[in-house]
């Protein structure tokens, strides 16, 4: 407690007094505040409030300078970035070089412990400080995706580079008393209560824009009734992920604004394509099938005909949405404008499970989280139906988001839903669809090991490729193949929502991230 009024005490009650305190109520548990530990969106969302990292991304999702104010490529293997001068931790320290290579080098160590950050450095064989404000890297073939990937790299002081991720949880202090969670963002951390709230106070010493208001609270609502419930009864100011149903009556409400942006997040299901006998799946009497149905192409491809996903945007998704064949949502790098929804077709459907001998079907768990996307668990009902009409027995097995990765990463599900944002297409297959590999980072997110080698040689020439134009020839290519092989099964884009009282204004992101420090008052 101590600590805590001590970091408060850094802010000027000067600054305190000029604005006042946000509240926004969030979708999605924060399960950590370790920068290089748990990589999923609502621990970065609330990450991105506290630490920077050498690039940022616009609301557009377009890669802009960060802590890096320019990078370029001096030969086919050596990267330069030149640092922001100025820029201070919250404990006061200046930020350069070394503070960037020590923070590469505990998200690496940190997966020996579990952390999803390190296959963003995989290309990286060499760092040096040559000067304060200047980092080199060396990557052993050309990589024109670095600037992409230290986007996901959060820049931590030298200091803590040993820190443990309670250290990162608290304000707690090293040796010296400062907090080893100090990042260079534009709020400093006041507290964390797991599964209630983050709270943050205005770093008044940001090297950006200063943020409107003196302290924000991130306060963790995941379940729609009571975060529009809070909203409307004024406890607090914005929330995000408004339930589509809502979204006509709170626009008719001359209380409130409402923000939309068409998301970057496509929702999609990965299918076990690995294992033998994977969890969940047997023949309709609950014996073990003889194989992995998933491993034959046409009971992938049937399962697409199967879904209706003009009738989930129209009816779940309140026309909130965009029916997908793509990984990525237009206009992002990489997308293929050739590849269309897959047209209903249970007859088609059918038959095509009878020629890979399931004319009777067969029986599945479908997995999804029921707080993490809009409208997750409606979704996960409406495959479900859909997919009893080409004879599948269906049970739909749904979880709160905080255990809900923990188990699909772990090899519970053999049908499961994910949401995934991008960039880029090339950057998405290489997590979603190319083959599980380790030491390049590829596959990190592939629950289903779908894996197909020419996807893996277009993925690795074009992540080679500076030219843009051919790297992205190479980026739809692989996601042709990919999606024509039924790597994965897309449903749709979401067409992201936030509603506010109406003294504030945000003008909404594409990577669906709300920040505190980004919204305006009016």
């Amino acid at each position: 407690m101590l600590l805590r009024l001590l970091l408060l005490l850094l802010v000027p009650a000067s600054v305190i007094a000029q604005g006042t305190s946000l509240r926004i109520g969030i979708a999605a548990d924060i399960t950590s505040l370790d920068p290089h530990h748990i990589n999923i969106g609502s621990n970065n969302n609330a990450l991105w409030h506290i630490y920077d990292a050498l690039t940022h991304v616009n609301p557009d999702a377009r890669l802009i300078p960060g802590l890096a104010e320019s990078w370029k490529a001096v030969d086919k293997t050596t990267w330069e970035f030149r640092l922001r001068r100025g820029v201070k931790f919250h404990d006061g320290s200046e930020f350069g070089a070394a503070d960037v290579i020590a923070s590469i080098e505990r998200a690496r160590a940190a997966e020996k412990s579990g952390g999803q950050y390190g296959s963003f450095t995989k290309a990286i064989v060499e760092m040096k400080a040559l000067q304060p404000d200047v980092v080199m890297f060396r990557t052993a073939t050309p990589y024109a995706m670095l600037p992409y990937d230290l986007n996901s790299i959060f820049i931590i002081s030298a200091r803590a580079k040993t820190a443990s991720t309670e250290d990162f949880n608290s304000i707690r202090g090293g040796a010296d008393g400062k907090p080893l969670g100090a990042g260079t963002g534009p709020y400093k951390l006041a507290e964390y209560k797991r599964g209630e709230r983050v709270d943050l106070a205005r770093n008044d010493a940001y090297w950006g824009p200063k943020p409107a208001f003196a302290t924000a609270s991130l306060r963790i609502l995941p379940t729609d009734g009571p975060r529009l419930a809070a909203l409307l009864a004024g406890d607090i100011d914005m929330i995000e992920n408004i339930p589509t149903g809502d979204a006509v009556r709170l626009k008719r409400d001359a209380r409130l604004l409402l923000a939309q942006k068409v998301s970057w997040r496509t929702l999609f299901f990965h299918m076990d394509q690995w294992r033998p006998n994977p969890p969940g799946v047997t023949a309709r009497d609950g014996k073990p099938l003889a194989k992995n149905p998933f491993t034959d192409i046409r009971v992938r491809q049937a399962i697409s005909k199967a879904i209706n996903r003009g009738a989930i945007v129209e009816r779940v998704m309140d026309g909130l949405a965009l029916p997908a064949a793509n990984l990525v949502a237009p206009p992002v790098f990489g997308h293929v404008a050739a590849l269309k929804p897959e047209a209903v077709d249970v007859e088609g459907a059918k038959k095509l499970l009878a020629e890979a001998g399931y004319a009777d079907g067969f029986a599945l768990t479908l997995a999804a989280p029921n707080n993490r996307y809009v409208n997750d668990e409606q979704i996960a009902q409406a495959v479900a139906q859909m997919l009893t009409r080409i004879g599948l027995s269906v049970k739909v097995e749904t979880h709160p988001a905080a255990t809900y990765f923990t188990k699909a990463r772990n090899g519970e599900f053999a049908f499961a839903m994910l949401g995934w944002g991008s960039f880029s297409g090339d950057l998405a297959l290489r997590a979603l669809l190319a083959t599980p590999n380790p030491d390049k980072g590829f596959g990190t997110w592939n629950w289903g090991r779908f894996s197909l080698p020419r996807v893996d040689e277009l993925l690795e020439a074009g992540f080679q490729n500076t030219d843009d134009k051919q790297r992205e020839i190479g980026a739809q290519e692989a996601a042709t193949l990919a999606l024509r092989n039924y790597g994965a099964i897309p449903l749709h884009h979401q067409i992201a929502t936030w509603a506010m009282k109406k003294h504030l204004s945000y003008a909404g992101r594409t990577d669906e991230y709300t920040f505190a420090h980004q919204v305006k008052a009016q």
